[in-house]
């Protein structure tokens, strides 16, 4: 039975792939509401904005986008503006008073009531149509809506996804027990719940029922799985459970904190035919000292430890890392360990910040804050190195065949498609440009590397799509 529409909506999600699920789920529930999804902004009776409100350039891009909503409803394009996520969350009803025309608020565990709040948002009367702007009187009902993080995981299944038919990401759990003291994600996000292991297949299954080839797992802290829950770490066995979903090709592991890498987890990595030799291992960092400021709970030998096992146990291992530069009390000295260990570790793929001044997190109150521009001339100093490495190794894989999967046409090229190799995890890593004819979006095929274009890939198709 059709549901009878109750108006256009516009969506824009902001963050992390986490939020990317959240976002999902919510347009799920919008589009089983009534709700019809536009592309584009302009005429849409209410426009969603899906916050980041993870370090200050987030929040000031998710600040940017909802006033350049608001400046659009008071010209009278769009109607309501409704702003959910983790910038909602973290900055709750102060946001209100800072972008006052917002007509409502939603926290991220309120999002499986996203419909509610839209449906009381669009149900009064814009005075942007009539190019004056306004949002819902105060002594109407509340215009935010907050819920305690959830005791148990929220489910993700029917889910409207923005990603490409063929790839989809997969939130393993919610939340986070580490303490970093950099970080505020559970003040946003609360503490870790583990998604009970039947719910995790019954979305993968779902998802593969949809026509995705490649899982994409995510989580705060994907190691971490099942310890709460379960009472042990359970990652390996979920992995292996998602290997017995039909459909599902290529299993990739994003977020893996290195502790909880156990013998039964690189084993489990090393005989799958479906987990792609491919691992996102956040470090921040390699000095003992600044790690312990950091409260990783993790050391510079524990680290190269990891990497040695895993380098020696899984044949072409592609290992992603994020770094921080400029933490509170790094030295010139400290830093220069940091440029070495980039250079020796050679990560093929790697993401370099600058410390972020965190309201409310432990490292605001350490001694040693360095200037911005010291920040930035470290991070500049540690991307070229790392830029060498990654350039090295790209060169390095002409005249080898390499599995992609094809993600579309590409728009620069005639005749060649955009793909990705197991090295390349979607929207953060490189490309395979790749000259073939009767390759559709989703087809996992042979290329055989002819070059490179920087630290992307040139190659043409061999043998059949997959």
């Amino acid at each position: 039975m059709s549901v009878e529409s109750k108006g256009t909506l516009a969506f824009v999600s902001l963050g992390c792939p986490k939020n990317l699920v959240d976002s999902e789920r919510m347009l799920g529930k919008l589009a089983q509401d009534g709700y019809t999804l536009v592309p584009d902004a302009a005429g849409a009776d209410v426009v969603v904005v899906n916050t980041c409100g993870f370090i200050e350039s987030a929040r000031q891009e998710s600040l940017g986008v909802i006033r350049e909503m608001l400046a659009r409803k008071e010209r009278g394009d769009i109607g309501a503006v409704v702003v959910a996520g983790c910038l909602a969350e973290r900055k709750k009803d102060e946001l209100l008073a800072e972008v006052p025309g917002v007509d409502a608020i939603v926290g991220v565990f309120g999002r499986e009531e996203i419909a509610q709040v839209v449906g009381q948002a669009a149900s009064v009367p814009v005075s942007a149509r009539n190019g004056r702007l306004a949002a819902r009187p105060t002594e109407d009902e509340h215009r935010s809506l907050f819920r305690p993080a959830p005791v148990k995981a929220q489910e993700d299944t029917a889910r409207l996804r923005i990603t490409p038919r063929h790839y989809a990401y997969l939130k393993i759990s919610e939340g986070c027990d580490r303490t970093c003291t950099f970080c505020a994600i559970p003040g946003m996000r609360g503490k870790h719940v583990t998604k009970p292991m039947e719910e995790v297949i019954r979305e993968a299954r779902e998802l593969a029922a949809d026509g995705v080839r490649e899982l994409v797992i995510v989580a705060q802290d994907t190691t971490y799985y099942g310890l709460d829950l379960y009472g042990r770490v359970r990652l390996a066995e979920l992995l292996r459970e998602l290997e017995t979903v039909n459909g599902i090709e290529w299993i990739r592991i994003m977020y893996a904190y290195p502790i909880h890498f156990n013998n039964e987890l690189i084993d489990t990595l090393i005989a799958s035919k479906k987990i792609i030799p491919y691992l996102d291992l956040p470090l921040q960092h390699i000095n003992d000292r600044v790690l312990k400021r950091m409260q990783r709970r993790v050391r510079r030998q524990d680290i190269e430890e990891l990497l040695t096992r895993l380098r020696s146990s899984i044949p072409n291992l592609t290992l992603r890392t994020t770094f921080i530069t400029g933490f509170p009390g790094e030295t010139e000295a400290e830093f220069q360990k940091l440029v070495e260990f980039i250079g020796a570790a050679k990560f093929e793929r790697a993401g370099v910040f600058t410390y972020s001044f965190e309201p409310g997190t432990p490292a605001t109150k350490l001694d040693g804050h360095l200037p911005e521009e010291v920040k930035e001339e470290r991070r500049d100093r540690l991307m070229r190195a790392q830029q060498q490495v990654a350039l090295a190794w790209a060169q390095s894989r002409a005249g080898q065949t390499m599995e992609v999967i094809v993600d579309g046409p590409d728009p620069d090229v005639p005749n060649h498609l955009l793909a990705r190799s197991h090295a390349d995890a979607p929207q953060i890593d490189c490309l395979v440009r790749v000259k073939g004819k009767g390759l559709r979006p989703g087809d996992i095929i042979d290329v055989k590397i002819t070059g490179g274009d920087g630290y992307d890939l040139l190659g043409r198709a061999v043998g059949k799509p997959r």
